[in-house]
């Protein structure tokens, strides 16, 4: 007899694990449909002049989690238009998770990135709905606003949070595991986002 089939809940992803993770089993065999799926998901947004369309993709993830599009994207290359939109999502993710210690990270890495803490527009000092909001309005300008502009906002967020997180390893409740390799990996995350948004402007993020 067949067991009842279970549902499970949503994968949630800490600020830790998001660049991380490794989706997919063979780049290859997902390649063009990752590349299909990221340029209808964009030109959808970017053609349609309805809130509620921006706001359904903002939150794409929330009912299913990550999982879904980390298969099909996370293993497309850093400069390209999937392997963006799935730091976009995954950064967002993150910060949804846990925004308290984001905002956290952020108020102690933006006096050392005054300039990233401009470009990332969180204003005095973020608390966990500001971190959120701020998240949403980044992703959402992927759809509404400049595409490149979306992605080096992102870009400057993770560098103030990895600059944060340096900060605060001796904080116990702060202190990332493995800070020798999750920090490093979050500002290679910066240059890549910042490398795809040049990519973008000159028509070459594929």
């Amino acid at each position: 007899m067949n067991e009842p089939r279970q549902h499970h809940s949503p994968v949630k992803f800490s600020p830790e694990q998001f660049d991380a993770h490794e989706g997919g089993t063979d780049p290859a065999r997902v390649s063009e449909a990752a590349h299909l799926a990221a340029h209808a998901l964009v030109s959808r947004g970017r053609e349609a002049d309805d809130p509620e369309v921006h706001q359904r993709l903002v939150q794409l993830t929330d009912e299913q989690g990550l999982e879904g599009i980390a298969e099909l994207w996370a293993q497309a290359p850093a400069v390209s238009l999937p392997g963006a939109l799935w730091r976009l999502y995954a950064l967002r993710a993150a910060a949804r998770t846990d925004p308290h210690r984001m905002g956290r990270w952020f108020a102690a890495g933006k006096g050392t990135a005054q300039v990233s803490d401009v470009v990332a527009g969180v204003a005095g000092l973020p608390g966990a709905e500001e971190i959120c909001q701020v998240a949403d309005t980044i992703l959402s300008g992927a759809f509404n606003g400049d595409f490149d502009v979306a992605l080096e906002r992102f870009a400057a967020f993770c560098r103030v949070i990895a600059l944060g997180q340096e900060r605060t390893q001796d904080i116990p409740s702060l202190a990332v595991r493995h800070a020798d390799q999750r920090i490093p990996r979050l500002s290679r995350t910066a240059n890549e986002l910042d490398a795809a948004a040049k990519a973008w402007r000159i028509g070459a993020l594929d």
